[in-house]
C-alpha cells in the first residue's frame, strides 16, 4: 500500500482527467451490460470504479496530496454520498431525477455499496502507487537504495 508521504511529484492533471475518463467509460459499460461480467456481481463493479472516479477527482483537485491521505479523503466522500442517499426529502429526489445528478448521487443506501466503494479505492490507490512509483520515483529510488 502507498505510503502516507507526500509524493516526490505532484500527480498529471491531465493524465487524472484522461483515467477518469476512461474509469467513466468503464464503468457505464459495466452498468449497460456490455462488459462479460458475472450477473451476481449485480451493480458493484461500477461502484467500484465510481470510488475511484472519486479519488481521480480529489487527486485532480490536489494533486500533491499524500496517497494515505488522498484515501481518507475519497472513502470519506464516497460514504458521506451513499448515506445522503437515506435523505430522500422531494427536492433532492428531483434533483436525483436528473441521469447526470443520479450518477453522481445515486438513489437507495445499500450497506454492500460501501465495501464496494472500499475496494474500487483500494484498487485505485494501487494504480496511484504504481503509477507514482513508474513516473516519479520507480528506478531513482530503487538506484538511492543501493
Amino acid at each position: 500500500m502507498p505510503s502516507s508521504a507526500a509524493p516526490a511529484c505532484p500527480r498529471s492533471r491531465l493524465l487524472l482527467a484522461l483515467l477518469a475518463l476512461a474509469v467513466i467509460a468503464v464503468g457505464l459499460a459495466s452498468r449497460r451490460g456490455y462488459l462479460p461480467l458475472p450477473a451476481v456481481w449485480g451493480n458493484y463493479p461500477g461502484d467500484a470504479l465510481w470510488a475511484w472516479v472519486v479519488l481521480l477527482c480529489v487527486a485532480w483537485v490536489r494533486p500533491a496530496i499524500a496517497p494515505g491521505r488522498l484515501v481518507v479523503v475519497s472513502l470519506a466522500i464516497a460514504f458521506a454520498v451513499e448515506v445522503l442517499q437515506l435523505y430522500q426529502a422531494p427536492w433532492m429526489q428531483a434533483l436525483r431525477a436528473h441521469p447526470l445528478a443520479y450518477l453522481v448521487l445515486g438513489n437507495g443506501f445499500d450497506p454492500l455499496d460501501l465495501l464496494a466503494y472500499v475496494i474500487g479505492i483500494a484498487g485505485a490507490a494501487v494504480v496511484d502507487g504504481l503509477w507514482w512509483w513508474m513516473g516519479c520515483g520507480g528506478e531513482r529510488s530503487i538506484a538511492h537504495q543501493e
